[in-house]
């Protein structure tokens, strides 16, 4: 293909309408409608929006705290008007800012541009013209803009999806609180529990990644250049520019950090990221336990009439949403350590390499709730089979062979342990069998009787008062 023709068939690709299926990133793509909810807060405009957020409301800032005497206090009127800059934002501002971009090569000066170009030539606005992004450097705009990125897709996107997925697994570990259930400790038959508590101990662990993730510190800071505050002392050394900056800064409700660089040094994003990185290693482990039981038969899934489990295998119904889960989930942690290993590294006062990496949070938190909904819609889907799940318990006497060799312990007999597993080791268990050796035993008939009564299915300490108070 010769260049000509190269150059004009990019062009007619370039041109073309985009569609879902030219997407390059599945989650532009496949599962676009996954994450609607997080595209004005990650994508491209939602940071031009946050970016224009954090101008205008330190004009505002200035003016209404700064005491500067260039920069008389705002009518009404002009803060209506700033008001309505930031409140009724959209695509077409975006656009436009987009447009000053490409001739300053500058993301953060196209917006200070825009506004200037806003506020216009009125004898009220044209003073405030050189007070748009009044001492800052680029930093002070951008670290804001992603700490309200970010505090806005946790308190509405991240936090309320946390909330709805452990009150269903909540929900289930009540439900199922009593029904016993083997454990299966290396693969390996073991002390029994009940459904209800495993999902409980997810639960339980959810809620406390949850609750580390909605208590972490955002922080932010403004103060120039190279975090000295040097260029606002110079203009006005009588202000207290600390003070001021940090009250700015609480205004956006971000804490503040006044021991920077040129940039916010990112220890508290990293934390961030560890933070959701924990929380989907924990749903990456119980996708796989799911999973697991699925193939043992304990869980079943509901069928849709028309769904496919495999293109040459008609009876199967794989466990595709857990599986889509883990997948999302790894792709979401391999974003998550990226960011928390490099964001807080910086040569020097500053570089530039934090810049693109930061622009991919959405992609991380795009996966996560990909994966959250994935869960949701299997966990659905699952179905309890109490039949399996009962016969596997059932004919599961080995199990026992603790509660027995416990209680020989409690009355002093010579090496109970030793004794239960040269009887269970390596061989088949039956009720016949355990029930022959305690009736040997030297211990109180109450014992005895207590231990020939005791089943599999009743050996489940406190599994079910623990589930059910989840």
């Amino acid at each position: 293909m010769n260049c000509a023709l190269r150059a004009q068939v990019y062009t007619g690709f370039r041109d073309m309408k985009v569609s879902t299926l030219r997407a390059l990133s599945p989650a532009d793509g496949r599962y676009a409608d996954k994450v609607n909810g997080l595209r004005d807060i990650f994508s491209e405009f939602g940071l031009i929006r946050f970016r224009t957020l954090v101008e205008v409301r330190w004009l505002q800032w200035l003016s209404d705290t700064a005491q500067i005497a260039e920069l008389p206090p705002l009518s009404n009127v002009m803060k209506d008007f700033l008001n309505h800059i930031v409140d009724d934002f959209s695509l077409d501002d975006a656009e436009n800012i987009k447009k000053i971009e490409a001739k300053t090569n500058h993301d953060v000066k196209a917006v200070e541009y825009f506004i200037r170009d806003r506020l216009g030539d009125g004898p009220e606005t044209q003073p405030l013209k050189d007070f748009v992004h009044f001492g800052c450097t680029s930093e002070d705009i951008n670290n804001l803009a992603y700490a309200l990125m970010l505090r806005t897709a946790r308190t509405d996107v991240l936090l309320p999806q946390m909330r709805v997925l452990r009150t269903k697994l909540q929900t289930m570990a009540r439900k199922y609180a009593t029904l016993p259930m083997l454990s299966r400790t290396h693969g390996q038959t073991a002390s029994p529990t009940t459904v209800g508590k495993e999902f409980a101990n997810v639960a339980a662990r959810l809620d406390r990644a949850q609750g580390l993730f909605r208590d972490l510190e955002i922080r932010g800071k403004f103060n120039g250049a190279v975090g000295n505050y040097n260029a606002l002392q110079i203009a006005y050394p009588e202000a207290d520019w600390p003070a001021i900056t940090q009250g700015f800064i609480e205004s956006l409700g971000i804490d503040p950090n006044p021991y920077t660089t040129q940039i916010e040094p990112h220890d508290w994003t990293a934390e961030y990221a560890h933070s959701l990185l924990r929380y989907n290693t924990i749903l990456i482990d119980f996708c796989r336990d799911i999973w697991g039981y699925i193939s043992l038969g304990y869980f079943t899934q509901k069928i849709a009439k028309d769904e496919v489990g495999s293109s040459t295998m008609p009876h199967k119904v794989n466990p595709i949403d857990f599986e889509n889960a883990e997948g999302n989930l790894g792709l979401s942690n391999a974003l998550l350590s990226h960011f928390a290993e490099k964001l807080p590294i910086s040569r020097w006062q500053r570089d530039l390499t934090d810049s693109t990496v930061q622009r991919n949070f959405g992609v991380a938190v795009g996966y996560l709730v990909i994966a959250s909904e994935s869960i949701q819609k299997g966990l659905a889907r699952l179905q309890v089979n109490s039949e399996a799940i009962g016969k596997d318990i059932a004919d599961a006497w080995e199990v026992l062979a603790e509660a027995v060799q416990t209680v020989m312990r409690r009355y002093g007999v010579p090496e109970p342990y030793e004794k239960l597993k040269a009887l269970t080791r390596g061989q088949p268990v039956t009720k016949d069998l355990l029930h022959d050796f305690i009736r040997t035993l030297d211990i109180p008939d109450s014992e005895k009787s207590r231990l020939l009564e005791l089943t599999p299915e009743a050996y489940i300490g406190f599994a079910a008062e623990l589930a059910a108070k989840t």
